[in-house]
C-alpha cells in the first residue's frame, strides 16, 4: 500500500519493450534506502516489484496489463517519474490510501495559474469519472491529491507550490497522457451496490409514497 506522498523523482535510464511485456531500469536514490529485490516501488502511481538494483537504480518488469492500464509504455529514457517506496506499518499516512493498482489514464487538457497555486484540468473516461467526487481523492501519476472540480468530461486538481517542484505533474503539458487511480472506498462501495441490485433486479418499485401519490 501507498500513500501518494511522493518522496522523489527518478529518471528512466532504460526501457526494454518486447510484444506486450517489458522491462524499465530508474535512475533514483532516497527509494533505495532499505530496498531490496521484491520490494515494491510506486512509478508514476504504478506497483511495481524490485528485481535488481545497484547503489544508483533500480529494474522493474511490466507486464501487458500495466501497459494497458498505464503511461509506463510511453516513458523513454530521460523522463522523470514520481517514485514511492511501499508504507512501513509505522509510517506516516501522509495522503490517502493507494493500491498502485491504475485504473487508466487521463489526458491533460489545460493548466491554469491562479495565485501561487496552478489548476490543471484532466480529460479522462466516463466510468473513471463516474467514481470522482468533488473533495474526494484522486491519484494522478502516484500523487495524493484533492478533487476540487468534476465535469462532464473531466475533472480539476490545484496544485501548490510543493507539490508542483516535488512531483513531474506541472511539467505535463496539454494532450499529456497521466495515470489514474481512483479512491479505493469508492470502487468498493460501488461494486457492492452494483452486486445488490442484481440480486435484487425483481424487487417491487412500488412504494408507500407511489399509493399515495395515486389515490390509494
Amino acid at each position: 500500500m501507498f500513500t501518494g506522498i511522493i518522496e522523489e523523482t527518478g529518471t528512466v535510464r532504460h526501457v526494454s519493450l518486447s510484444g506486450n511485456s517489458g522491462r524499465i531500469q530508474i535512475g533514483a536514490e532516497l527509494v533505495l534506502s532499505g530496498t531490496r529485490p521484491g520490494d515494491s516501488i510506486a512509478v508514476n502511481g504504478v506497483c511495481l516489484t524490485v528485481t535488481t538494483m545497484d547503489t544508483k537504480s533500480f529494474t522493474a518488469d511490466v507486464m501487458a496489463e500495466t501497459l494497458r492500464r498505464s503511461n509506463l509504455g510511453q516513458l523513454k529514457a530521460g523522463d522523470l517519474v514520481n517514485l514511492e517506496r511501499a508504507m512501513p506499518a509505522d509510517g506516516r499516512f501522509g495522503g490517502h490510501i493507494v493500491s498502485g493498482h491504475i485504473d487508466g489514464t487521463g489526458t491533460v487538457a489545460a493548466l491554469e495559474q491562479e495565485g501561487n497555486a496552478t489548476w490543471v484540468y484532466v480529460r479522462t473516461s466516463p466510468d473513471i469519472l463516474a467514481l470522482i467526487v468533488e473533495k474526494g481523492s484522486i491519484a494522478i501519476d502516484g500523487i495524493s491529491l484533492t478533487v476540487a472540480k468534476v465535469g462532464d468530461r473531466d475533472f480539476a486538481v490545484s496544485i501548490i507550490p510543493h507539490t508542483s517542484s516535488h512531483t513531474t505533474l506541472l511539467k505535463k503539458r496539454s494532450g499529456d497522457v497521466v495515470n489514474l487511480e481512483n479512491d479505493i472506498v469508492g470502487k468498493y462501495v460501488e461494486r457492492l451496490l452494483g452486486r445488490k441490485e442484481q440480486e435484487e433486479p425483481h424487487r417491487s418499485r412500488i412504494t408507500e409514497e407511489f399509493l399515495r401519490e395515486n389515490g390509494f
